[in-house]
Protein backbone atom coordinates (compact mmCIF):
# COMPACT_ATOMS: atom_id res chain seq x y z
CA UNK A 1 0.00 0.00 0.00
CA UNK A 2 2.01 3.30 -1.17
CA UNK A 3 2.49 5.41 2.32
CA UNK A 4 -0.19 8.72 1.50
CA UNK A 5 -2.87 6.10 1.92
CA UNK A 6 -1.51 4.25 4.90
CA UNK A 7 -1.35 7.45 6.84
CA UNK A 8 -4.89 8.43 5.55
CA UNK A 9 -5.96 4.84 6.24
CA UNK A 10 -4.01 4.90 10.10
CA UNK A 11 -5.84 8.89 10.78
CA UNK A 12 -9.38 7.40 9.97
CA UNK A 13 -8.87 4.13 12.44
CA UNK A 14 -8.00 6.58 15.24
CA UNK A 15 -10.39 9.54 14.32
CA UNK A 16 -13.46 7.75 13.97
CA UNK A 17 -16.55 8.70 15.81
CA UNK A 18 -16.74 6.64 18.91
CA UNK A 19 -20.73 6.66 19.63
CA UNK A 20 -22.12 3.58 21.35
CA UNK A 21 -22.52 0.75 18.84
CA UNK A 22 -19.19 1.91 16.67
CA UNK A 23 -16.15 -0.54 15.98
CA UNK A 24 -13.90 -0.88 18.87
CA UNK A 25 -10.95 1.02 18.31
CA UNK A 26 -7.90 0.07 20.25
CA UNK A 27 -4.31 1.39 20.96
CA UNK A 28 -1.21 -0.40 22.39
CA UNK A 29 -0.51 -4.26 23.74
CA UNK A 30 -0.20 -6.29 26.67
CA UNK A 31 3.36 -7.48 27.46
CA UNK A 32 2.72 -10.65 30.03
CA UNK A 33 6.53 -10.83 31.58
CA UNK A 34 5.24 -13.48 34.12
CA UNK A 35 2.97 -16.30 33.70
CA UNK A 36 1.04 -15.22 36.63
CA UNK A 37 -0.57 -11.91 34.69
CA UNK A 38 -2.81 -14.66 33.01
CA UNK A 39 -4.86 -15.19 36.24
CA UNK A 40 -5.31 -10.96 36.46
CA UNK A 41 -5.68 -9.87 32.79
CA UNK A 42 -7.26 -12.40 30.21
CA UNK A 43 -5.18 -13.42 27.48
CA UNK A 44 -8.35 -12.05 25.07
CA UNK A 45 -8.22 -8.68 26.80
CA UNK A 46 -7.54 -5.56 24.52
CA UNK A 47 -6.42 -1.69 25.12
CA UNK A 48 -9.95 0.04 24.21
CA UNK A 49 -10.35 3.83 23.26
CA UNK A 50 -13.34 5.09 24.61
CA UNK A 51 -12.86 8.93 24.49
CA UNK A 52 -10.81 10.87 22.40
CA UNK A 53 -9.81 14.46 21.54
CA UNK A 54 -8.45 16.24 24.70
CA UNK A 55 -5.43 18.10 25.67
CA UNK A 56 -4.19 16.28 28.77
CA UNK A 57 -6.57 13.70 30.46
CA UNK A 58 -5.76 13.00 34.37
CA UNK A 59 -7.23 11.81 37.92
CA UNK A 60 -9.86 8.97 36.54
CA UNK A 61 -11.99 7.92 38.86
CA UNK A 62 -15.01 5.14 38.57
CA UNK A 63 -18.40 6.52 40.44
CA UNK A 64 -20.62 3.05 40.50
CA UNK A 65 -23.49 4.43 42.44
CA UNK A 66 -23.25 6.84 39.15
CA UNK A 67 -21.93 4.22 36.38
CA UNK A 68 -19.76 6.59 34.73
CA UNK A 69 -16.00 7.32 34.99
CA UNK A 70 -15.20 11.22 35.87
CA UNK A 71 -11.65 12.62 34.73
CA UNK A 72 -10.01 15.62 34.30
CA UNK A 73 -8.63 17.86 30.92
CA UNK A 74 -6.60 19.68 32.92
CA UNK A 75 -5.20 22.77 30.03
CA UNK A 76 -9.11 23.65 29.50
CA UNK A 77 -9.93 23.31 33.53
CA UNK A 78 -12.74 20.72 32.74
CA UNK A 79 -13.81 17.51 34.20
CA UNK A 80 -15.43 15.09 31.93
CA UNK A 81 -17.66 12.21 32.50
CA UNK A 82 -17.97 9.10 30.55
CA UNK A 83 -20.62 6.53 30.54
CA UNK A 84 -21.22 3.13 28.47
CA UNK A 85 -24.53 5.02 27.11
CA UNK A 86 -23.50 8.41 25.97
CA UNK A 87 -19.75 8.51 25.95
CA UNK A 88 -17.77 11.60 26.72
CA UNK A 89 -19.78 14.35 28.33
CA UNK A 90 -18.63 17.68 29.92
CA UNK A 91 -19.40 17.06 33.64
CA UNK A 92 -18.12 20.07 35.49
CA UNK A 93 -16.40 23.50 34.50
CA UNK A 94 -13.98 25.29 35.66
CA UNK A 95 -12.45 22.53 37.94
CA UNK A 96 -9.05 23.50 39.26
CA UNK A 97 -9.02 27.55 38.81
CA UNK A 98 -12.08 29.39 39.71
CA UNK A 99 -10.11 32.93 38.98
CA UNK A 100 -10.94 35.64 37.09
CA UNK A 101 -7.75 36.48 36.56
CA UNK A 102 -5.98 34.55 33.14
CA UNK A 103 -3.22 32.55 34.08
CA UNK A 104 -0.37 30.45 32.83
CA UNK A 105 0.29 26.97 33.66
CA UNK A 106 -1.92 24.06 34.01
CA UNK A 107 -5.26 25.51 35.96
CA UNK A 108 -7.26 22.82 36.19
CA UNK A 109 -7.84 19.65 38.32
CA UNK A 110 -5.96 17.16 38.50
CA UNK A 111 -6.52 13.69 40.59
CA UNK A 112 -10.00 13.25 41.86
CA UNK A 113 -11.14 10.78 44.84
CA UNK A 114 -13.99 9.94 46.86
CA UNK A 115 -14.40 10.87 50.16
CA UNK A 116 -15.73 8.11 52.77
CA UNK A 117 -19.18 10.00 52.57
CA UNK A 118 -19.45 9.86 48.99
CA UNK A 119 -18.15 13.40 48.09
CA UNK A 120 -16.02 14.27 45.09
CA UNK A 121 -12.60 15.68 46.41
CA UNK A 122 -10.01 17.31 43.88
CA UNK A 123 -6.40 18.14 43.38
CA UNK A 124 -6.83 21.73 42.29
CA UNK A 125 -4.31 22.86 40.21
CA UNK A 126 -5.07 26.23 39.69
CA UNK A 127 -6.45 27.35 43.42
CA UNK A 128 -3.41 25.56 44.83
CA UNK A 129 -5.09 22.99 46.83
CA UNK A 130 -7.24 20.60 47.93
CA UNK A 131 -10.99 20.99 47.68
CA UNK A 132 -14.03 19.20 48.21
CA UNK A 133 -17.17 19.56 45.48
CA UNK A 134 -20.12 20.95 47.71
CA UNK A 135 -22.54 19.40 45.48
CA UNK A 136 -24.11 15.83 44.93
CA UNK A 137 -22.61 14.38 42.27
CA UNK A 138 -25.28 13.52 39.71
CA UNK A 139 -26.15 17.82 40.26
CA UNK A 140 -22.12 18.77 39.83
CA UNK A 141 -21.43 22.45 40.63
CA UNK A 142 -18.16 24.22 40.45
CA UNK A 143 -18.68 25.58 44.14
CA UNK A 144 -15.63 24.24 45.88
CA UNK A 145 -14.61 24.17 49.81
CA UNK A 146 -10.66 24.05 50.76
CA UNK A 147 -9.65 21.49 53.06
CA UNK A 148 -6.01 21.80 52.54
CA UNK A 149 -4.24 25.30 50.69
CA UNK A 150 -1.15 26.46 52.95
CA UNK A 151 1.24 24.60 54.98
CA UNK A 152 2.91 26.74 57.89
CA UNK A 153 0.97 30.16 55.73
CA UNK A 154 2.68 29.28 52.65
CA UNK A 155 0.74 28.15 49.44
CA UNK A 156 0.76 24.90 48.13
CA UNK A 157 2.65 24.37 44.97
CA UNK A 158 -0.62 22.35 42.86
CA UNK A 159 -1.75 19.77 44.73
CA UNK A 160 -1.42 16.59 41.83
CA UNK A 161 -3.16 12.97 43.00
CA UNK A 162 -4.15 12.14 46.67
CA UNK A 163 -5.80 8.93 48.72
CA UNK A 164 -7.76 8.39 51.86
CA UNK A 165 -6.78 6.50 54.37
CA UNK A 166 -9.75 4.06 55.82
CA UNK A 167 -9.18 6.67 59.27
CA UNK A 168 -10.18 9.82 56.98
CA UNK A 169 -6.79 11.02 56.44
CA UNK A 170 -6.05 12.52 53.58
CA UNK A 171 -2.65 12.27 51.93
CA UNK A 172 -1.41 14.25 48.82
CA UNK A 173 1.44 15.04 47.07
CA UNK A 174 2.33 18.65 45.74
CA UNK A 175 4.86 18.95 42.89
CA UNK A 176 4.81 22.34 40.70
CA UNK A 177 3.12 21.29 37.73
CA UNK A 178 0.73 23.43 37.68
CA UNK A 179 2.38 26.44 38.33
CA UNK A 180 3.11 28.71 35.44
CA UNK A 181 6.20 29.38 36.34
CA UNK A 182 8.67 28.03 39.64
CA UNK A 183 8.82 31.72 40.63
CA UNK A 184 5.59 31.68 42.26
CA UNK A 185 6.09 28.81 44.60
CA UNK A 186 5.83 30.04 48.01
CA UNK A 187 7.72 26.56 49.54
CA UNK A 188 11.05 25.76 48.18
CA UNK A 189 10.51 22.01 48.34
CA UNK A 190 7.70 19.27 46.90
CA UNK A 191 5.96 18.26 49.77
CA UNK A 192 3.84 14.81 50.69
CA UNK A 193 1.04 15.33 53.06
CA UNK A 194 -1.51 14.48 55.61
CA UNK A 195 -4.54 16.47 56.25
CA UNK A 196 -5.86 14.90 59.83
CA UNK A 197 -8.42 16.86 61.99
CA UNK A 198 -8.01 19.65 59.31
CA UNK A 199 -4.39 19.86 60.08
CA UNK A 200 -1.91 19.72 57.10
CA UNK A 201 1.16 17.75 58.40
CA UNK A 202 4.24 17.66 56.33
CA UNK A 203 5.33 13.64 55.59
CA UNK A 204 8.38 14.01 53.41
CA UNK A 205 10.05 16.31 51.70
CA UNK A 206 12.81 14.50 50.23
CA UNK A 207 11.29 12.95 46.59
CA UNK A 208 11.59 15.84 44.08
CA UNK A 209 8.48 15.33 41.82
CA UNK A 210 5.80 13.39 44.19
CA UNK A 211 3.53 12.18 42.15
CA UNK A 212 0.86 9.21 42.63
CA UNK A 213 0.32 8.05 45.60
CA UNK A 214 -1.47 5.10 47.30
CA UNK A 215 -1.19 2.37 50.35
CA UNK A 216 0.27 -1.05 50.58
CA UNK A 217 -0.15 -4.01 53.16
CA UNK A 218 -3.12 -2.72 54.38
CA UNK A 219 -2.06 0.46 55.30
CA UNK A 220 1.19 -0.08 56.54
CA UNK A 221 3.26 1.01 53.92
CA UNK A 222 2.92 4.26 51.29
CA UNK A 223 4.11 4.26 47.62
CA UNK A 224 4.75 7.83 46.34
CA UNK A 225 5.61 8.24 42.46
CA UNK A 226 8.42 10.44 41.62
CA UNK A 227 7.65 11.78 38.22
CA UNK A 228 11.16 13.31 37.66
CA UNK A 229 13.61 12.35 34.69
CA UNK A 230 16.56 11.70 36.81
CA UNK A 231 15.33 9.66 39.24
CA UNK A 232 12.07 8.05 37.71
CA UNK A 233 11.55 5.55 40.72
CA UNK A 234 8.53 4.54 42.81
CA UNK A 235 9.40 4.74 46.86
CA UNK A 236 7.98 2.92 49.36
CA UNK A 237 7.63 3.59 53.08
CA UNK A 238 6.45 2.42 55.97
CA UNK A 239 4.65 3.58 58.70
CA UNK A 240 6.59 4.17 62.38
CA UNK A 241 5.48 6.20 65.19
CA UNK A 242 3.17 9.00 65.21
CA UNK A 243 3.23 8.53 61.44
CA UNK A 244 6.67 9.14 60.80
CA UNK A 245 7.99 7.64 57.16
CA UNK A 246 10.81 5.22 57.62
CA UNK A 247 12.23 2.64 56.00
CA UNK A 248 12.74 4.57 52.70
CA UNK A 249 13.46 1.74 49.62
CA UNK A 250 12.19 1.41 46.09
CA UNK A 251 9.99 -0.66 44.39
CA UNK A 252 11.21 -0.60 41.22
CA UNK A 253 13.62 2.46 39.12
CA UNK A 254 12.78 3.05 35.21
CA UNK A 255 15.30 5.62 35.29
CA UNK A 256 16.70 4.27 32.06
CA UNK A 257 13.79 3.17 30.16
CA UNK A 258 12.47 6.73 30.28
CA UNK A 259 16.02 7.89 28.50
CA UNK A 260 15.50 4.92 25.78
CA UNK A 261 12.30 7.17 24.94
CA UNK A 262 9.58 5.77 26.33
CA UNK A 263 6.89 8.19 26.51
CA UNK A 264 6.08 9.12 30.18
CA UNK A 265 7.22 9.06 33.74
CA UNK A 266 5.87 7.36 36.97
CA UNK A 267 2.93 9.09 37.31
CA UNK A 268 -0.75 8.38 38.76
CA UNK A 269 -1.39 4.47 40.11
CA UNK A 270 -3.37 2.04 41.73
CA UNK A 271 -3.49 -0.86 44.06
CA UNK A 272 -6.63 -3.64 43.78
CA UNK A 273 -7.79 -5.91 46.25
CA UNK A 274 -5.59 -8.35 46.25
CA UNK A 275 -2.48 -5.76 46.24
CA UNK A 276 -1.81 -5.71 42.92
CA UNK A 277 -0.18 -2.56 41.36
CA UNK A 278 -1.17 -1.12 38.02
CA UNK A 279 1.41 2.05 38.04
CA UNK A 280 1.72 4.29 35.18
CA UNK A 281 5.50 5.28 34.00
CA UNK A 282 7.75 4.89 30.93
CA UNK A 283 5.80 2.96 28.07
CA UNK A 284 2.78 2.58 29.55
CA UNK A 285 0.84 0.83 32.86
CA UNK A 286 3.41 -1.30 34.49
CA UNK A 287 1.57 -4.50 36.73
CA UNK A 288 3.39 -5.49 39.83
CA UNK A 289 1.87 -8.45 42.00
CA UNK A 290 1.45 -7.91 45.60
CA UNK A 291 5.39 -9.02 46.55
CA UNK A 292 6.18 -5.77 44.05
CA UNK A 293 7.68 -8.07 40.79
CA UNK A 294 6.60 -6.37 37.69
CA UNK A 295 4.77 -9.22 35.67
CA UNK A 296 3.56 -7.38 33.13
CA UNK A 297 2.78 -3.85 31.45
CA UNK A 298 0.40 -2.54 29.63
CA UNK A 299 2.40 -1.12 26.44
CA UNK A 300 0.98 2.20 25.03
CA UNK A 301 2.34 4.50 22.65
CA UNK A 302 1.25 7.46 24.54
CA UNK A 303 2.22 9.32 27.94
CA UNK A 304 0.13 7.43 30.58
CA UNK A 305 -0.93 10.08 33.47
CA UNK A 306 -3.39 7.87 35.89
CA UNK A 307 -5.67 4.75 35.86
CA UNK A 308 -9.25 3.79 37.88
CA UNK A 309 -10.47 0.32 38.67
CA UNK A 310 -13.75 -0.39 38.91
CA UNK A 311 -16.24 -3.26 38.29
CA UNK A 312 -14.48 -5.06 41.51
CA UNK A 313 -11.38 -4.79 39.77
CA UNK A 314 -12.36 -5.93 36.59
CA UNK A 315 -11.97 -3.18 34.53
CA UNK A 316 -8.82 -0.89 34.54
CA UNK A 317 -9.35 2.81 32.95
CA UNK A 318 -6.11 4.93 31.96
CA UNK A 319 -5.74 8.00 30.86
CA UNK A 320 -2.89 8.57 28.27
CA UNK A 321 -2.30 11.83 26.73
CA UNK A 322 -5.52 13.03 24.77
CA UNK A 323 -7.02 9.65 25.07
CA UNK A 324 -9.16 7.22 28.18
CA UNK A 325 -8.58 3.58 27.36
CA UNK A 326 -10.52 1.04 29.19
CA UNK A 327 -8.77 -2.56 29.84
CA UNK A 328 -11.56 -5.44 30.42
CA UNK A 329 -9.10 -7.30 32.63
CA UNK A 330 -11.50 -10.38 33.42
CA UNK A 331 -14.60 -11.64 32.00
CA UNK A 332 -17.47 -9.89 33.46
Amino acid sequence: MPKFFLLITLFFMLSCNNEPGSKTRTLGSIERTDPSIDKLISTDAVIEIIADGHDWTEGPVWIESEKMLLYSDIPPNKIFKWTEAKGKELYLTPSGYTGTVPRGGEPGSNGLILNKEGKLVLCQHGDRRMALMDAELNAPAAKFISLADNYMGKKLNSPNDAVYRSNGDLFFTDPPYGLANDSLKEISFQGVYKVANGQVVLMTDTITRPNGIAFLNNEKTLVVANSDPDKAIWYLYDFGPNDSLVNQRMLADVTELGKKGEKGLPDGLKVDKQGNIFATGPGGVFVFNAEGKQIGRFKIPEACSNVALADDDRTLYITADMYVLRVKLRKQ
